[in-house]
Formats: C-alpha cells, structure tokens, sequence
C-alpha cells in the first residue's frame, strides 16, 4: 500500500524556474510604484488588510500601467518549466497519487508553462488573472489561500479525499510555504534558500531536477 496518496506542489520556485515571487516579477516589469507595495505588504503583514485586498491593491497597480496580456507574457519570458518536471508529474500520476496546487502565483504563468496543467492536477488553488479580447485585464480571482491559509487549502483536499495528512506531502521553496509543510505527512524543501523552511522540512533538496523527489515519495 502506498505511503502517501497526494502531492502538493508550490508554483514559482518550484514547478517553475528562474523565479521567487512571479509578483515580483510583473511589479518589475511594469515599475510599478514601490512605496505603494510596500505600504500594502507592510499593511498585510501587519493584520491592517486581508490578503485579498493585498492582492487587489497591487493588482490594481498593474491596471494603472494598462498591462496587457502579451506584457504578462513578456515579463515571463525570461523563466522557464523546472527540469525534470513533466517526467515528475507523469511518473506521480502513473502510481495513481493525486495532484495539487496550492500557490500564490498566478494562472497565467501556469498557462505557460504547463498549458495541460488540468490533465495533472486534480486540484488547483492560485490566484487567476482575466483578459478580453483586447487584452485589457477583464477580472481577477486572487486566492485566499496563500501563506499559513496554504495550509487550509490542503486539509480542504484531504477532507474531501478521506486522506490522512500523514499521507500527504507538500513540495515548496519560500516562508510561505511553512504552515503547510508543518501540516503535511512529507514536507519536502525543493531549491530552497530560506533557512526556516529548511528546517521544518523533512527533506531538503538542492539539485535543481524535480525528478529528485520521486524517490522520497514512490
């Protein structure tokens, strides 16, 4: 009988390459002003604002510089799928474990890079980003469940599932990723350089090939 029968994936960082926080790189791209999200980090981090309405502020700032679909595409240029991870999602779904994502990076970049991702995972909890047909941002659904609410999104599946969290693992690379590695079966810290995460993970991966957590799991 096999140990465990879900794995979670963290987006950026982790599925794909080349990036810490996808925010960060669009917040770059289109030199959005910095004291603006600062202030609403700081907001946030301070239990002045949800999450939501972090996401929302700094959403809003990307429609003041009128960005455009092909900008979020160009501002992603630079990043690329992780090696190794197509054969990881392949080889996990041929044991028949169960697939999820549970991340605060955005559909867009998924779409990307991972343009099937729906063939893969049976769960996907990111934020999603709209466009019309002119390519103006349409609407946008920021996710409620990042940072310690990533853990949330995780016993939601596993309720629904009747899996033990004991039979779940969680791969992740940033300190958001610490309240659900705590709560996961097997926490596994995948081309990770925050020492907090490290420490709370039962395993710590350096090499940048995906297919390294096979054996931790199969």
């Amino acid at each position: 009988m096999a140990k465990y029968k879900l794995v979670c994936f963290d987006v950026d960082g982790t599925l794909i390459d080349n990036v810490t926080f996808s925010w960060q790189v669009f917040h770059e791209y289109f030199q959005t002003d910095k004291h603006r999200r600062e202030d609403a980090k700081r907001k946030f981090f301070n239990g002045e604002i949800s999450y939501l309405q972090w996401a929302e502020h700094d959403i809003s700032l990307w429609k003041e510089k009128n960005a455009k679909k092909q900008d979020f595409l160009m501002a992603i240029g630079h990043l690329r799928l992780m090696e190794g991870a197509m054969e990881t999602l392949n080889e996990l779904k041929k044991n028949g474990l169960k697939l999820a994502i549970i991340s605060g990076s955005l559909n867009i970049i998924l779409e990307r890079f991972i343009p099937d991702y729906g063939k893969f995972f049976n769960d996907v909890f990111l934020s999603r980003i709209y466009f019309d047909e002119k390519g103006e941002i349409s609407k946008v659904e920021a996710t409620e469940f990042d940072m310690d609410a990533k853990a949330l999104a995780l016993k939601k599946i596993a309720e629904r599932e009747k899996i033990s969290l004991k039979e779940c693992v969680f791969v992740g690379d940033q300190f958001n990723d610490l309240k659900i590695m705590e709560e996961s079966g097997l926490g596994i810290a995948f081309n990770c350089n925050h020492e907090g995460l490290k420490r709370t993970a039962d395993i710590c991966i350096e090499k940048k090939d995906l297919r390294e957590i096979l054996k931790h799991i199969i």
